[in-house]
């Protein structure tokens, strides 16, 4: 069974992080949606909030977990004998980060780093912006999904 996981902070899932997780579902038996708890960061929304949120938009795909780790990305992946990461990339400024990651990993595991790059459509598109728009009272309904645009609105109090 061919496995790979897809991790991130998920805060909130944008059109984007699907795209990737779609894309990934098609190339995979099982992937796995690794939502990473920080606890030295306050998200606007919880851990378990985003895993709801994920699972809802992910449940068409039909072979994706989501759950949620604490600590190395490596271990979580032993843990699973999940043998791939696969990640997105928007820019070549992601890339510079996500390589050093993917070597460090690699280093420590063997664990194979996949970069898959963004869709154009979502090239520009951070969870960071959608809420920093959305806090705004910008129109952020094309780079969400409705269950997420939902939560926002009721999060930041907007109906």
């Amino acid at each position: 069974m061919r496995r790979a996981v897809c991790p991130g902070s998920f805060d909130p899932v944008t059109n984007g992080h699907l795209d990737i997780i779609g894309r990934a579902s098609k190339l995979y038996d099982v992937v796995h949606v690794a939502v990473m708890i920080n606890k030295s960061k306050q998200g606007l929304f919880t851990v378990d909030e985003r895993i709801d949120l994920l699972r809802q938009t992910t449940e068409e795909y039909g072979n994706v977990k989501v759950e949620a780790f604490h600590g190395l990305l490596v271990d979580f992946c032993k843990q699973r004998d999940i043998p791939a990461i696969v990640k997105g990339l928007r820019a070549v400024s992601d890339f510079d980060y996500e390589l050093q990651m993917a070597q460090m990993n690699n280093g420590l595991s063997g664990v194979e780093t996949l970069f898959v790059p963004t869709n154009p459509t979502y090239s520009f598109l951070s969870s960071s912006l959608v809420k920093e728009v959305a806090a705004w009272g910008g129109d952020v309904s094309h780079l969400v999904p409705p269950v997420v645009l939902e939560s926002l609105s009721e999060r930041l109090g907007r109906k």
